[in-house]
């Protein structure tokens, strides 16, 4: 079972679709892109991606999704090649991460199955199954970092994704700068996942709202995040091109002392 992390538009769903073309194309006799391959014959090919609702059933994407995971579930053997991509993402996070961890460990511990899994996912905590679970491995698809922005490698390779960067994909697809930043402070209050003295849950809490900066910051981390989000603003505003040396010299004296002071 691999347990294949990345973000959005790296490859992933991709990566599981050719993986089954493959297995296709090799059992009917006919050449697979690879200058050399060893595959074995399955009975099935069960597949679960993509998203959509069938309205005239009544049937949401959730329970779409549901109703083919269970088909999967009770229907693969350990000669069946199973592609999941994302199982669990209609429904609350706590509820699809639940899902899908426990899909995984049925899938690895369940005798009578065994198969050969690809799981495509944004839930990282799946990732630490592999500490406990002798067949399942982490992938990732590889992307670079370049200033603010990723480049995909469009490349598999050993141990998980450290994210999803699915605020660097927003900001590909033109979402307002605004929209952006908003995203991050979100972000970074989920991670801490803290509250206020009042049990004000912080995700709510804006840069410029009238929120006492005592209780936003409450800790040594959150102190660091904003002198380092006004540093970074500061130096966002300056026209280095318009500056002398000398000025810009000061400017990194003063700066220096506003990281000791802070």
């Amino acid at each position: 079972i691999l347990i294949i992390t990345g973000p959005n538009m790296g490859g992933k769903s991709t990566y599981l679709r050719q993986t089954a073309l493959i297995c296709i194309l090799a059992q009917m006799g006919s050449y697979v892109p690879a200058e050399e391959a060893e595959i074995g014959l399955v009975d099935r090919v069960f597949t679960r991606i993509g998203a959509m609702d069938f309205l005239s059933l009544g049937q949401s994407t959730f329970m779409v999704e549901m109703l083919e995971t269970a088909g999967i579930l009770n229907s693969a053997t350990e000669k069946s090649l199973i592609l999941l991509d994302e199982v669990g993402r209609g429904t609350s996070t706590f509820d699809g991460l639940s899902l899908a961890w426990a899909v995984v460990e049925y899938l690895h511990g369940n005798n009578h199955i065994k198969a050969k899994t690809l799981f495509a996912t944004h839930y990282h905590e799946l990732t630490e199954l592999a500490m406990t679970m002798d067949r399942i491995k982490n992938y990732h698809v590889s992307v670079k970092e370049w200033k603010d922005d990723i480049i995909f490698l469009r490349k598999i390779v050993p141990g998980p994704s450290d994210q999803s960067y699915g605020i660097h994909v927003a900001k590909l697809a033109g979402i307002p700068r605004t929209v952006l930043e908003r995203a991050r402070e979100i972000l970074f209050n989920l991670e801490k996942k803290e509250l206020d003295s009042e049990g004000i849950p912080k995700i709510s809490y804006r840069q410029n709202d009238d929120t006492d900066d005592s209780q936003l910051f409450l800790f040594g981390g959150d102190e660091k995040y904003r002198l380092l989000k006004k540093l970074k603003d500061e130096i966002d505003r300056c026209d280095v091109s318009a500056m002398t040396p000398v000025e810009a010299l000061n400017m990194i004296d003063r700066l220096k002392k506003e990281i000791k002071e802070g």
